[in-house]
């Protein structure tokens, strides 16, 4: 037989195989709810991440809502794809908010026979997530069964909080749960695989929450009139404890994961003008990722290895930007940047990337912030320079910046998705 037909009946056999296992496990979960399992559906909610333990804006947006709602008397779940560390990085979960794992990776976390059957269903991928979404390297035919046995007989609302794991839910259409899609990121970054997808399998929602204006009309055209109800609520800033930002300090401040998205390898050439112009100015970049090396050779490059530092993750960001005077989001594009929020929550002077999408819906140019061309490399080197030396306006932008901020809070957001919900009730 040629390698090649022998290639094609071999995938088209994992295919089969695949459909099948699919199909059972549609069977699993589409048992009706008993009628004592919906009492109190009205407020209990499911919020499934890819981790809990990890770090980024959909997290800390997720730990918000469920503190919010929690502390409202609502009954609410965080399910996590996958855990791989003792604590998570953002502390404690929120108080009262019950937490779970479908692959536990750390060592010894599966004893006896639960640590056969995960060896032997971590093997084949995901039937339920396509593999057009990074993170499905994360969710295996174990993932998928024990997400299945989560929500199996249950009621109430479900939330994903990615494009695989929203269309996990919608291909799922587990009954007594209304699925809400979230998307963390505009549409115009995901591939086409992952849009095919999307168009096919949308329509099974209740309903989908976007993060801007821009991004609701991306998604109607998508879906071209079978979108579900499309609702636009933005991300919500947490309160950052300690001192307000130093307006004072010599030192801007960046943060985020190193790569490509975030843009560092924008802004380390955008900073040499300025240590040229202002070598007593420092800037900070707080993170980590597969970039940092290639930054570090950037920093050398350039001849700024006194005025650039690399350093992990900040344990209390709050306290981290308190030192700083001056807040950089250098993104090629986001969803929603809630560091951004929380850099302007703290009184820092704002420089972003209008970037899409987000720093145009938050940002007003000149009043609570910058707004440069989205990789305008000097452009964003004029607009810190002009940050670093107009003094009136970083205390005016500054100050104008945190009555931003609180249009961001959850207590001002929290509304929205209650409001959200009642409506899916009624329906």
């Amino acid at each position: 037989m040629p390698p090649s037909l022998r290639r094609t009946l071999s995938l088209h056999a994992k295919r089969l195989l695949a459909r099948a296992i699919r199909g059972v496990l549609l069977r699993l979960v589409r048992v009706p709810v008993r009628e004592r399992d919906r009492s109190g559906a009205e407020r209990r909610l499911c919020i499934v991440l890819w981790s809990a333990w990890g770090m980024g804006g959909t997290i800390r947006a997720a730990f918000n809502l469920a503190e919010y709602l929690t502390a409202r008397g609502w009954e609410v779940e965080i399910v996590s794809g996958v855990r791989d560390r003792d604590e998570p990085f953002f502390g404690a979960f929120p108080a009262g908010v019950r937490t779970s794992t479908l692959d536990d990776r750390r060592p010894g976390a599966n004893p006896g026979a639960r640590r056969v059957a995960r060896a032997l269903l971590r093997r084949p991928p995901s039937v339920l997530m396509p593999s057009a979404d990074r993170a499905a390297t994360g969710f295996t035919v174990w993932t998928d069964l024990r997400l299945v046995r989560r929500l199996r007989g249950r009621a109430g609302f479900l939330m994903g909080t990615r494009p695989g794991v929203n269309l996990m839910l919608a291909r799922l259409r587990a009954p007594g749960l209304a699925a809400v899609g979230l998307e963390q990121m505009n549409l115009s970054k995901h591939n086409r695989a992952l849009r095919r997808s999307m168009r096919r399998l949308y329509p099974h929602l209740a309903a989908l929450v976007v993060l801007t204006d821009a991004d609701a009309d991306a998604y109607r055209a998508l879906l071209d009139g079978r979108a579900p109800p499309l609702h636009r609520i933005p991300n919500t800033v947490r309160p950052l404890p300690g001192a307000r930002a130093d307006l004072a300090a010599r030192t801007v401040y960046a943060a985020g994961r190193f790569r490509y998205q975030k843009g560092f390898d924008l802004l380390v050439p955008a900073w040499a003008p300025v240590a040229e112009r202002h070598p007593d100015w420092r800037l900070r970049l707080r993170g980590n990722g597969h970039l940092r090396e290639r930054l570090e050779g950037m920093i050398e490059r350039h001849g700024l290895a006194d005025a650039v530092t690399l350093e992990g993750p900040a344990e209390d960001i709050g306290a981290d930007m308190a030192q700083a005077s001056v807040f950089v989001l250098s993104s090629r594009f986001e969803g929603f940047p809630l560091i951004l929020l929380e850099a302007m929550s703290k009184g820092m002077g704002v420089v972003a990337f209008d970037c899409p999408t987000g720093p145009a819906d938050i940002v007003e140019d000149h009043v609570n912030g910058l707004l440069i061309p989205a990789q305008d490399v000097e452009g964003l080197s004029r607009g810190i320079l002009e940050m670093i030396e107009d003094q009136e306006l970083r205390l005016r932008a500054a100050a104008a910046a945190v009555r931003t901020a609180e249009r961001y809070t959850i207590e001002a957001i929290g509304p929205q998705w209650e409001a959200l919900f009642r409506e899916l009730r009624a329906g």
